[in-house]
């Protein structure tokens, strides 16, 4: 007989009573979309909730920041049955004890306004026991995201491999953007560039994928490319030798190859 034994099994996600605690970006996407899947939902619930008030729960996913997740979780009393989990890349199962615990992180970008397409997405999950395990990724299924447990010693380079990857990324094309507004051409002009540079990437892997001067070995207009941002928007300029150098890098690896 296991230590935590359930009455009904939650690896069926029409059976789970979840309530989401954080009306952040991501609590207001997950709300709607695990009721389409068939979950029954309470929430999205701000501070003062108190899971007293909904005594039939079986799972509570706290979306709130990752130094508030500690906090949250003392706030809601410990019961036999109850899973708590937090929605956290970065952060370990033990800001959650001494409850059952699990996670599950969509790696997703969530815009603004919420409305988030969660299909087709990878979910770093993780549990405390099997059982809290096999129910976030349940979860996960149950948005046809493919669920992929990630270790608490993994979660950092997992979630810097996600930064990286989205919000590096914005980062770096703005960077794009405000270079070629000194030349009087609209961000839109980029955007076929940059979904056909992606689109190889994902397709052909790095090596592949890599184009221009760099990789040509044409170091002279690298160096006419360098004295304009110098000029033009010297802020940037730390950036681009960053990645210039990155990029040389890249492309020794693909000739390697």
């Amino acid at each position: 007989m296991r230590e935590l034994e359930r009455e009904k099994d939650l690896t069926d996600p029409t059976r789970i009573r979840c309530a989401i605690v954080g009306a952040g970006r991501l609590g207001r996407a997950l709300v709607p979309a695990l009721r389409a899947a068939g979950v029954t939902v309470a929430g999205p619930f701000g501070r003062g909730w108190s899971a007293a008030d909904e005594p039939d729960l079986d799972v509570v996913l706290l979306c709130v920041p990752d130094a508030e997740i500690a906090a949250a979780a003392a706030t809601i009393a410990p019961r036999r049955g109850l899973l708590v989990g937090h929605c956290s890349g970065a952060t370990t199962l033990a800001p959650l004890v001494p409850h059952e615990r699990l996670s599950l992180h969509p790696l997703m970008t969530v815009p603004a306004d919420g409305a988030a397409g969660f299909a087709g997405a990878t979910a770093a999950v993780a549990g405390s026991t099997p059982d809290a395990l096999a129910v976030a990724t349940a979860l996960a299924n149950s948005l046809r995201m493919t669920a992929v447990e990630v270790a608490d010693r993994d979660r950092a380079a997992y979630h810097a491999a996600a930064s990286v990857a989205s919000n590096f990324l914005v980062t770096l094309e703005a960077a794009a953007e405000r270079i070629a507004e000194t030349a009087g051409i609209d961000r839109s002009a980029l955007v076929p560039l940059v979904k056909a540079s992606f689109e190889n990437w994902a397709a052909l892997g790095p090596e592949r994928a890599l184009t221009g001067p760099l990789v040509r070995g044409d170091e002279a207009t690298v160096a006419r490319q360098r004295d304009a941002i110098e000029e033009r928007t010297p802020e940037l300029l730390d950036l681009f030798d960053a990645l210039a150098d990155a990029t040389r890098s890249l492309a020794r690896e693909a000739v390697a190859t």
